[in-house]
C-alpha cells in the first residue's frame, strides 16, 4: 500500500490534524468544567465528538485516496458517507443550540421536528445516491471524485443554517452581543466556505471555517457560563452574608442572656431555638409584665426561612405589646389574631402558647392557639402532658375567641414548652421522635435546672435522629417555679 500526497493535500492534512487536536482540547475542557450547566456541557460534548468524527473521516479519506485494493475501496465509501453525514449533523446540532438560546416558546417542538426532518432528508439522500455515484464516487484507482449532484449534499445543511439565520434575525433581542457575534460567525463562515468550495477543490476551506467558528463559539459561550457562575457565587455569598446577619438579628430579638433574672429568686427560666435553616419561624419570649407576673410565649410560624422569620418578628412584637397591657392570655391571643388578620395577604399563621405566671402564688393562667401541649412536673412527681382544648391558630380567621386555663404550680414544679420540631424530629428511616419518647426523656433527665433539662433533651433528640437532616426548627423552654420570695 503506497500513500502519495500533493502539496494541497499536505496542507489540508496538517490543518485538519490541528483542527482535530483543537477540538479534542475543547472536548476535554468542557468535560472537566463542572460549574458549566449540565445541558450546555452535554451539548458541547456531543457537538465536538461529531466535529472530531467529521474531521477524522475526511482525513482518513484523504490519506487513503488513490490507494488500491478492494478493502480500501469499501473503507473509502464508508468513511466518506460518515464524513458527509456528520457534516449535516453538526449543522443540526447548531440549529438546536440556536433554537434553545434564541427562541424559548411553544414553537420549539415544531422547529425541532423541522430540523430533524432536514437531517433525515440529508441521510436519505446520501443512502439513495450512494450506489449511483450521484454525490461522490471513486474511480478504478480509488481516487475520490465529486458526483454530478455533489452540491445537493449541502442543500439540507445550508437550509438548517439559513433557518438559524432567520431565527437570529427575528429573535435578536433575546441574545447578548457576544453570543450573537459567535452565532453569526458560525452561520456565515461555513456558508461562505461551502460557496467557495464549489469552485475550489484543492484547499478544503470548509474545515478551516467550521473548526475556527466552532471554537470561537465555544469560547464565547464558556466565557459566558463562567461569568454567570462567578456572578452566582458572588450572589450566593451575598445572600449567605445577609442570611447570617438576619440570623444574628433574629437571635438578638429573643431573650438570650442567662441567668435571665438573677435578682428574682422566685423562678428559673431557660430557652433555646435551633432553626432548621439560617433563619427560622419558631420563637419564644419571656418578660415581666409587672413585678408579680411573668409572661411566657412559645410559638411556631407556618413555613420556613426568611418569610417565616419576618412573620415571626411581627407576631412577637404584637403579642408582647398586648401582653404588656395587662390583658389575660385569652384576650392577648384574641387581639393579636385580629391585628394579624388585618394585613395577612400571604395567609400565614402562627400557633401560640401563652402563659402568665403569678410569682407570689404560683398560679399559671394560659391560653393555647393551636400549639403543642405543655408538659408539667409536680414536685416529687413525673412530667405529664397537660391536655386542654386548643383555640384556632393566629392569623387564620377573624373573630376567633380563646379560653383561659389555670394551673397551680407548687414550689419545685417545672414546666416544659416546645414546638413541634421536638416530637417530629425524624431519623433516617422517617420514624418520629414522638411525644411519648419526649416525655420519657424528660423524666429520665437527671438535671435539676431548666438549662440542663433542655440540653439533656437536645442530646436525646440528636441521638435519635443520628445525623439525619432536619426540616423543622427545634425550640424549647424550661421553667421552674421556686416559690414566693421570702422576706
Amino acid at each position: 500500500m503506497i500513500f502519495s500526497m500533493s502539496i494541497a493535500n499536505l496542507i489540508n492534512t496538517i490543518f485538519i490534524s490541528v483542527g482535530i487536536g483543537v477540538c479534542l482540547l475543547c472536548l476535554l475542557q468542557i468535560s472537566a468544567s463542572k460549574h458549566i450547566r449540565k445541558d450546555a456541557r452535554r451539548y458541547f460534548q456531543v457537538f465536538f465528538i461529531f466535529l472530531i468524527l467529521y474531521l477524522s473521516t475526511h482525513l482518513i479519506r484523504q490519506l487513503m485516496d488513490g490507494v488500491s485494493g478492494n478493502g480500501v475501496r469499501i473503507a473509502l465509501y464508508a468513511v466518506t458517507f460518515v464524513e458527509i453525514f456528520t457534516a449535516g449533523f453538526t449543522a443540526f446540532m447548531m440549529s438546536i443550540l440556536v433554537m434553545a438560546v434564541a427562541r424559548r416558546d411553544k414553537n420549539n417542538k415544531v422547529l425541532s421536528i423541522l430540523f430533524l426532518s432536514f437531517l433525515i432528508a440529508h441521510l436519505i439522500l446520501l443512502i439513495a445516491s450512494a450506489p449511483f455515484g450521484f454525490v461522490y464516487y471513486f474511480d478504478e484507482a480509488n481516487v475520490y471524485h465529486r458526483g454530478a449532484g455533489y452540491i445537493t449534499s449541502n442543500v439540507f445543511p445550508i437550509l438548517m443554517l439559513v433557518t438559524d439565520i432567520v431565527l437570529l434575525i427575528v429573535y435578536r433581542k433575546n441574545l447578548n452581543r457576544r453570543i450573537k457575534s459567535a452565532f453569526w460567525n458560525y452561520m456565515i463562515a461555513p456558508i461562505v466556505a461551502i460557496s467557495i468550495q464549489g469552485f475550489i477543490y484543492d484547499i478544503q476551506l470548509i474545515f478551516f471555517a467550521t473548526v475556527g467558528a466552532a471554537v470561537y463559539m465555544f469560547a464565547v459561550i464558556v466565557q459566558e457560563q463562567n461569568e454567570m457562575y462567578e456572578k452566582s457565587i458572588e450572589k450566593n455569598s451575598r445572600i449567605e452574608s445577609e442570611l447570617n446577619l438576619a440570623s444574628n438579628i433574629q437571635a438578638d430579638m429573643l431573650p438570650n442572656i442567662y441567668p435571665a433574672f438573677p435578682e428574682r429568686p422566685e423562678f428559673d427560666i431557660y430557652a433555646s431555638m435551633d432553626p432548621a435553616k439560617e433563619v427560622g419561624g419558631d420563637f419564644y419570649d419571656f418578660f415581666l409584665v409587672d413585678e408579680d407576673h411573668l409572661c411566657m410565649i412559645m410559638a411556631d410560624v407556618s413555613g420556613k426561612g426568611v418569610p417565616a422569620a419576618l412573620f415571626m418578628m411581627a407576631s412577637k412584637i404584637i403579642l408582647a405589646n398586648n401582653a404588656m397591657l395587662g390583658k389575660s392570655p385569652a384576650k392577648v391571643l384574641k387581639d393579636t389574631n385580629e391585628a394579624i388578620c388585618q394585613n395577612n395577604r400571604e395567609e400565614m399563621f402562627v400557633t401560640v402558647w401563652l402563659g402568665i405566671l403569678e410569682l407570689s402564688t404560683g398560679k399559671l393562667t394560659y391560653a393555647n392557639a393551636g400549639h403543642e401541649n405543655p408538659v408539667l412536673r409536680e414536685p416529687d412527681g413525673e412530667f405529664t402532658l397537660i391536655r386542654e382544648k386548643h383555640g384556632f391558630v393566629l392569623g387564620g380567621m377573624t373573630g376567633m375567641k380563646y379560653k383561659d386555663y389555670e394551673l397551680q404550680m407548687k414550689p419545685g414544679a417545672r414546666l416544659f414548652l416546645y414546638t413541634d420540631g421536638v416530637p417530629e424530629a425524624t431519623d433516617a428511616n422517617n420514624n418520629l421522635f414522638g411525644t411519648d419518647r419526649m416525655v420519657k426523656a424528660l423524666n429520665e433527665s437527671e438535671s435539676a435546672s431548666p438549662e440542663g433539662l433542655l440540653k439533656d433533651m437536645r442530646k436525646e433528640v440528636d441521638k435519635f435522629v443520628s445525623g439525619a437532616e432536619q426540616f423543622d426548627d427545634i425550640t424549647m423552654m424550661g421553667v421552674e417555679y421556686l416559690g414566693p420570695e421570702k422576706k
